[in-house]
């Protein structure tokens, strides 16, 4: 069968793999659409530590179940399905305390391990969701969890006032989880078109750093307290410093995406202000639930935050022209059969 294989750093194409054989307990899926995501993009460029090559790419899927060697009755041939794509390896500190989203042996799908850019996988029936969403929706649930998990670390209740620093992918996700909670979001981008599906995705303002001075705009619209919590999906040195001189006193920053090179701060704010400083990593089931319960109530501009749909012998070329030109992008999907 065919798939998409990053042989190395600029280079992507082909290939043919053997086809898959479920174990006990696992689904044997045809993969219909795969999402590509910053990792991918880093892992093309040859700038993912995480990453060996080749590696064939792919963790945000929709797929159909072909065959099921599991004994759980809620699967059966022909459902339509989206999946967890990490592991945990139940004993370390992590995955002790509940939180085996962050487990140090995770293995990633096309991280750590091989993922879904290919025609068929098998998985473990525990990993898989299945809702009445589109196959797009469904393709789509992964990467907007991790954004709804930012949101679940920085304990966003309705009467926050929620700035987000980046409108791609992830960051739309963090836009949506706070509006479905009822909290008033302001987007930060400096690519207009993002911030339009932004607000699309919930937001209630929008602010282009490019065109308008950050901190004039943040205080506006905050009645100069800044904003009580502020969620960075940049991963930049300027927004990792300015999530912390933003935030109001007592506020909470989180960080999703992680700078590519170290971050001086001024500590005093640290202290000053009192801070909650929090990472967050990946994504917990109640992070999918809540995602699908957003979809189905048709919350999400699904079809806006997505730039191209391609047939996967196209996705070498798309991770190329991704790379030359970031911005040109949001969301693409692979369309597998």
């Amino acid at each position: 069968m065919r798939a998409l294989a990053i042989q190395g750093p600029g280079q992507a194409g082909l290939i043919d793999v053997p086809m898959p054989e479920p174990r006990e307990g696992e689904l044997l899926l045809r993969v219909r659409y795969v999402g590509m995501c910053g990792t991918d993009l880093n892992s093309f460029r040859g700038r993912n530590p995480m990453v060996t090559f080749p590696r064939i790419p792919g963790h945000e899927i929709a797929a159909s179940i072909v065959e099921t060697r599991s004994s759980d009755a809620r699967w059966r041939t022909g459902m339509d399905v989206t999946l967890s794509p990490y592991t945990s390896c139940g004993a370390c500190s992590s995955c002790l305390r509940g939180r085996a989203n962050a487990c140090l042996h995770n293995e990633t799908l096309g991280v750590q391990r091989d993922g879904a850019m290919t025609e068929f996988i098998a998985v473990p029936a525990e990993k898989l969701y299945t809702a009445a969403l589109s196959l797009k929706e469904l393709c789509i649930v992964e990467p907007l969890t991790v954004g709804f998990h930012a949101v679940a670390r920085g304990r966003i209740e309705s009467a926050d006032m929620v700035a987000v620093f980046g409108c791609g992918g992830v960051g739309l996700g963090a836009i949506a989880g706070a509006a479905f909670r009822g909290a008033a979001v302001i987007a930060i981008d400096v690519d207009d078109r993002k911030l339009a599906v932004a607000m699309q995705a919930g937001a209630m303002h929008a602010v282009n750093s490019a065109k308008e001075d950050l901190h004039e705009s943040l205080q506006r619209l905050t009645n100069r307290r800044g904003p009580d919590v502020v969620i960075e999906a940049i991963g930049l040195p300027q927004t990792f410093r300015a999530a912390v001189e933003e935030v109001a006193f007592t506020g909470r920053v989180v960080y999703i995406g992680y700078a590519k090179e170290p971050v001086s701060y001024e500590t005093r704010l640290f202290v000053q202000k009192e801070l909650d400083i929090l990472g967050t990593r990946n994504a917990q089931p109640a992070d999918f639930r809540e995602v699908i319960r957003m979809l189905e109530e048709k919350r999400f501009p699904v079809e806006a935050a997505i730039s191209v749909v391609a047939p996967l012998e196209e996705a070498g070329n798309l991770l190329r022209a991704w790379s030359d030109d970031p911005s040109r992008y949001q969301k693409i999907m692979v369309k597998i059969d």
